[in-house]
């Protein structure tokens, strides 16, 4: 079967990922491309009340719900569509309608966990790490999170200083020696994120010539 190609890009919090991600998809066919993130495959907290759902540490890898995650990453990878989950930050649970991804040649896979876990490693053809300071990363999370997420900064900053940081220090940075490609200063490096969709534009002709 013509799998589909799988990129992972991963970094801390804030770290760009996201803007590496969607440089990369906006300068393809998007017939070819799609990108799927981690963060919709929280796990559903609906058995827990509100104030215990609050408590959340979402920058730690039992948060997610990896199981699901994999199941449908492998999915994609064969062509087969999937009904992803959407999650909703203000109340801190799963959404009870999901939005079908349909599989297509190259999927972006982005997160911040997604080199954690070695089953999710082991599905991805490239490993991309965008590493970007710790100071930048802060102030972009701090921004994105009272504009999106519904979030005052003083509870931003004694999140990072209390979980996301040592999270970050545990989890995410030792990741980094697993990645094919390190991008540094991510969503303001041009040339490696050019040179990326050189390689995607490549593995895009590969596949519709056989």
């Amino acid at each position: 079967m013509n799998k589909s190609v799988l990129i992972g890009i991963t970094g801390g919090t804030g770290s760009g990922k996201s803007t590496v991600a969607q440089a990369i998809f906006n300068s393809l066919p998007q017939e070819n491309i799609l990108i799927i993130e981690q963060d919709s495959y929280y796990k559903d907290q609906s058995h827990l009340e509100f104030q215990e759902r609050t408590k959340t540490n979402y920058d730690h890898p039992l948060a997610f719900d990896n199981d699901l995650f994999i199941n449908h990453l492998k999915k994609l990878a064969n062509k087969e569509s999937v009904q992803k989950p959407i999650y909703d930050f203000e109340k801190h649970n799963r959404k009870e309608k999901t939005i079908e991804v349909k599989s297509k040649d190259i999927i972006i896979v982005e997160g911040i966990m997604i080199l954690e876990d070695k089953r999710i490693r082991d599905l991805l053809d490239i490993k991309i790490f965008v590493d970007t300071d710790s100071d930048v990363r802060i102030i972009r999370r701090i921004l994105r999170d009272i504009r999106d997420r519904g979030r005052t900064l003083e509870s931003v900053i004694e999140q990072y200083l209390s979980t996301v940081r040592p999270a970050h220090l545990q989890f995410i940075e030792p990741t980094k020696r697993y990645a094919d490609i390190i991008i540094p200063e991510g969503g303001f490096n041009t040339v490696a994120i050019g040179l990326m969709v050189t390689k995607v534009k490549s593995i895009i002709r590969e596949k519709q010539l056989k």
